[in-house]
C-alpha cells in the first residue's frame, strides 16, 4: 500500500510539472502586429526638428507635418520582398503635400529592417517580450575612419512597456510597445567649459498601426577655445515624431 501511494504521488507530480510553462517558452506577437505593411497605409505625424543655427550657438525648433505612406511593393538589394515608404511634407494642414524622401521596410518574419538615408536599422525583432534586447544598429558603418555616425555604435535596443495604453494628444491607443534605444550622456552637459555628448533614442509602436511616436537626440558640444565660444557641432540635431492621424 505504501508503495502504491508513493507511485501515485510521483505520477501526480509528473502531471503537474508537465502542465507548468517553461519560462523560456512563451507566446509572442508577430512583427506585422506592430508594423503592418500594406500598400496605401499611411501615418501622419507632427514633426518637431531641433536644429542649431548661427554656427551651432542658437537652438531652434522647426515644425512640420509629415506623412509616411506605403506606396509600393519592391525588392531590396538582397532580392527580398520589401515596401517603399514615401515621405510627404508640408508646413501646415493648409499646405499641399510634397514628396521629399523615401524609405524601405522589410519584414523578414523575425525582424523589421528599416532603411533610411542608406542606413539599415533593425527596428523590431522577435521575440516581442519585455526586456528582450538586440543590436539595432549592427548593419550601420559606425567604425570606419570616415564614418560620421560613430555615435550610433553598439546601441542596445530593448522592449519595454509591452501592451501598454498610450495617449498622444487627443488620440488614445489601447496597446503599444516601447523600444528603448539609447539614453547616454558623455561628460558633463551642464558644464559650458567642457566637452559633452548626449544620445537619446526611443520609439513607440501601436498594435495594428505601426510607429506612433519617436524621439531622437544627438548633441555634441565643443567647449570654448581662445577666440571662440562654445558651440554644438554641425551633426547635432533632434527629432520628435508624434502621430496625429492614420488610416
Amino acid at each position: 500500500m505504501k508503495r502504491i501511494l508513493i507511485c501515485a504521488i510521483v505520477s501526480f507530480s509528473l502531471v503537474v510539472s508537465s502542465c507548468k510553462k517553461d519560462p523560456e517558452i512563451f507566446e509572442t506577437a508577430s512583427i506585422s502586429d506592430f508594423a503592418p505593411l500594406v500598400v496605401g497605409k499611411y501615418i501622419t505625424y507632427q514633426l518637431d526638428s531641433l536644429v542649431y543655427q548661427n554656427f551651432g550657438v542658437n537652438q531652434a525648433i522647426i515644425s512640420y507635418q509629415v506623412k509616411h505612406e506605403v506606396t509600393e511593393l519592391v525588392k531590396d538589394n538582397l532580392d527580398r520582398p520589401a515596401y517603399r515608404i514615401t515621405r510627404y511634407i508640408r508646413k501646415t494642414a493648409q499646405n499641399q503635400w510634397v514628396a521629399d524622401n523615401s524609405f524601405v521596410a522589410i519584414n523578414t518574419g523575425s525582424s523589421l529592417e528599416f532603411i533610411e538615408n542608406n542606413m539599415r536599422f533593425l527596428k523590431l525583432k522577435l521575440p516581442v517580450k519585455n526586456g528582450y534586447s538586440w543590436k539595432g544598429n549592427s548593419y550601420i558603418d559606425t567604425y570606419s575612419f570616415n564614418s560620421d555616425v560613430k555615435y550610433l555604435d553598439d546601441w542596445d535596443y530593448m522592449y519595454d512597456s509591452l501592451n501598454t495604453p498610450l495617449t498622444l494628444g487627443a488620440i488614445n491607443i489601447d496597446s503599444t510597445l516601447k523600444v528603448d534605444q539609447r539614453d547616454e550622456i558623455i561628460g558633463n552637459s551642464a558644464d559650458a567649459n567642457s566637452y559633452s555628448e548626449v544620445n537619446v533614442g526611443s520609439e513607440n509602436y501601436a498594435k495594428g498601426i505601426g510607429l506612433v511616436f519617436r524621439k531622437f537626440l544627438h548633441l555634441e558640444y565643443q567647449p570654448p577655445t581662445p577666440g571662440t565660444g562654445g558651440s554644438y557641432t554641425d551633426g547635432s540635431y533632434g527629432i520628435t515624431l508624434t502621430m496625429i492621424d492614420h488610416n
